[in-house]
């Protein structure tokens, strides 16, 4: 499939654009030249509010919701904007785990469940809306965002490597499986990035200090989106990345 920029999608949904990298993307995408809906989906209705502010949609979304929930939201949202032809998932938490001390099981099944299993769902909830799209010959976009510990690993933070892990082998598969229709799977893999997601661990002094300013990481990212490239990356990320896709580690079985 030739590449497919981001320019010619008419609706775009960002999940998790409450902060950090989503809400930034969802910012830059809406003053592209094309000038698509974009509508912002988060938990917290304050940030929510202010988006709309910005003259983003908004929506209050809970991935973490049961499936019944997510369904229900999803089909709503299909109706209100039936020309939706794009989703970029960049809902994510994170939590360190010791294994050398108690884990707490339930942050390891939250972690998965919000970074890997929510994520899958929601794209089989779009999958019969986007291939309608394709049968009438227009393009779309699903685009999860993974991380560049799903290629190496963090130690510290080992189960949301692995469910990063999870979510790019799934985009990769994903990606042959629509090879003959006109839906584009692009995977978002980000270095370390400026985010609100370590203040909850305390670990934002330390990590200023090596990870990508967000106005930076933005920039690369949407030019990235803009020329239609499958996995969008940067930094170190990218580096990795790079080694990866040299060593054919980022094909999938029997290309």
């Amino acid at each position: 499939m030739a590449p497919v920029s981001i320019d010619v999608a008419k609706c775009v949904l960002v999940i998790g654009a409450t902060s950090g990298i989503g809400r930034a993307l969802a910012l830059a995408i809406s003053e592209l030249p094309s000038r698509p809906t974009v509508i912002a989906a988060g938990r917290r209705q304050d940030r929510l509010k202010e988006l709309e502010e910005k003259n983003l949609k908004t929506l209050q979304m809970d991935v973490s919701s049961d499936p019944e929930t997510l369904k229900k939201t999803v089909d709503s949202l299909l109706v209100k904007y039936p020309n939706l032809d794009a989703v970029i998932l960049s809902s994510g938490i994170q939590y360190q785990h010791d294994f050398n001390k108690d884990v707490d099981i339930n942050q390891i099944a939250r972690e998965i469940n919000v970074n890997y299993t929510a994520v899958v769902s929601i794209i089989s909830m779009f999958m019969p809306h986007f291939l309608k799209l394709s049968a009438e010959g227009r393009s779309s976009f699903i685009i999860p965002i993974t991380s560049g510990l799903a290629l190496m690993p963090g130690p510290g933070v080992l189960n949301y490597s692995a469910s990063k892990a999870a979510l790019s082998s799934f985009t990769t598969s994903l990606r042959v499986q629509l090879e003959n229709t006109k839906v584009n799977v692009i995977e978002i893999i980000p270095p370390l990035v400026e985010s609100e997601l370590h203040d909850e661990q305390g670990t934002t002094e330390k990590l200023s200090k090596f990870w990508m300013p967000l106005d930076e990481y933005t920039e690369l990212t949407v030019d990235g989106l803009r020329k239609g490239d499958i996995h969008v990356s940067s930094g170190h990320a990218a580096t990795v990345l790079e080694r990866y896709e040299k060593a054919g580690l980022k094909k999938p079985f029997g290309s």
